[in-house]
């Protein structure tokens, strides 16, 4: 009979360095957040009255849309 032991890979960011790249990629992720909400805002706004009333939104509800405050449950899909 074999026993399997579990181990833990010890940190390989220990300290200040760690913190570091954790806060470098937290920037760059809001960075390409920010970037796609902006997309989106654009293609949307490039649509006719129109066609925002086929998806449900109007004009003035573009930012709030692409934010998810219209369907809170559409901001967890990002």
């Amino acid at each position: 009979m074999s026993t399997m032991s579990s181990t833990t890979a010890p940190s390989t960011m220990p300290g200040a360095s760690g913190g570091l790249i954790r806060w470098l990629e937290t920037c760059a992720n809001n960075l390409a957040a920010r970037w796609v909400r902006r997309e989106a805002i654009k293609a949307l706004q490039q649509l006719d009255d129109r066609a925002l009333r086929d998806i449900g939104i109007a004009r003035s509800q573009i930012e709030a849309a692409v934010g998810g405050a219209l369907n809170p449950g559409m901001a967890r899909l990002r």
